[in-house]
């Protein structure tokens, strides 16, 4: 029969094997939690409360310093569905992202292919295009305010020194909407012409040559090699610029005030002054919620359907 008391000394050093396993891992998880803890307050504090909050008021009636007064429910909601300016602000949004994201992508690719060609003076062409990184929303509004504003804008002057007739840019509905995808898609620009930039270095010179060795042609190399290898790249453009272009703000109250005849009344630009201006904070608060849900519906639905046709490596 086994000694108990030999038994009893070789489980201890086992038993205190695993304590100790115990201890350094709560010692790490202390470390972790401990590192955590100021991005985690940080998001508490200015994402998920304001979330909570503006979540709150949107069932609630505000007075004019922007606190709750009554308890409506979803009243908020269905009165702003039912509202056709709310409702023409939805459609307005929805063809200026449209607009934005597509002009974006296609000319950002368009300038990317032309600067991954060997040719001399390209790198200015980099720089200058890459330059509307560093330019502000305010800064690229105020100089499209003065190629735009009407009789006195230098759209219309060149115009009319070419005896052409000038164009209603910021007075007609249509122009409106038009000047400021324009404005937009230029800030844009810089963003997407670097990264789209740096994805084409990425694309393999043999499959070029090989290609051309096969008499393919340039459109076919384009569609079959480039645009395959840099999709993920794209599709991660396309993404970012589509969700920006919920967000413009600057270049509508700058440019149009929303106007002429509501016609560039984006979203955002109406939260803003359902909230700063008319201060009916808590009917801004619903249609916040609404764009949210816009936004998050939209993301969901590109990558539901476009990300299957990236290709990934």
């Amino acid at each position: 029969m086994g000694n108990p008391e030999a038994t009893h000394v070789l489980e201890a050093p086992q038993a205190q094997r695993v304590i100790s396993k115990k201890q350094r891992r709560l010692r790490e998880h202390a470390q972790a939690s401990l590192f955590l803890a100021p991005s985690v307050i940080l998001l508490l504090v200015f994402v998920f409360y304001p979330i909570f909050k503006t979540l709150y008021y949107s069932f609630t009636t505000t007075n004019a310093t922007g606190l709750p007064v009554k308890f409506v429910g979803l009243q908020n909601y269905l009165h702003l569905l039912s509202n056709p300016l709310f409702l023409s602000s939805i459609g307005t949004t929805l063809i200026f992202v449209l607009a934005t994201t597509v002009l974006t992508i296609s000319i950002s690719l368009l300038m990317a292919n032309v600067a991954f060609q060997k040719l001399r003076g390209l790198g200015i062409f980099r720089t200058f295009f890459a330059s509307t990184m560093g330019v502000s929303v305010s800064v690229a509004s105020v100089m499209w305010l003065f190629i735009f504003q009407p009789a006195t804008g230098l759209s219309d002057q060149v115009l009319t020194a070419l005896h052409q007739t000038p164009i209603a840019w910021l007075t007609s509905p249509t122009w409106a909407l038009i000047a400021i995808i324009i404005s937009s898609v230029w800030l844009n620009l810089g963003f997407s012409f670097l990264v789209l930039s740096g994805a084409l270095q990425g694309v393999p010179t043999h499959l070029y040559e090989s290609a051309e060795i096969d008499g393919a042609t340039p459109w076919f190399k384009f569609w079959h090699i480039t645009l395959p290898l840099i999709s993920p790249t794209v599709f991660f453009v396309a993404t970012v610029t589509l969700i920006n272009a919920f967000q413009t703000f600057g270049q509508v109250d700058i440019l149009t005030k929303g106007g002429p005849n509501n016609a560039t009344d984006l979203l955002v630009y109406q939260i803003y002054q359902d909230a700063f201006v008319n201060l009916n904070v808590g009917q801004a608060s619903t249609e916040s919620i609404i764009l949210g849900g816009i936004i998050a519906l939209v993301t969901f639905l590109q990558f539901k359907f476009t990300e299957k046709k990236v290709t990934y490596q």
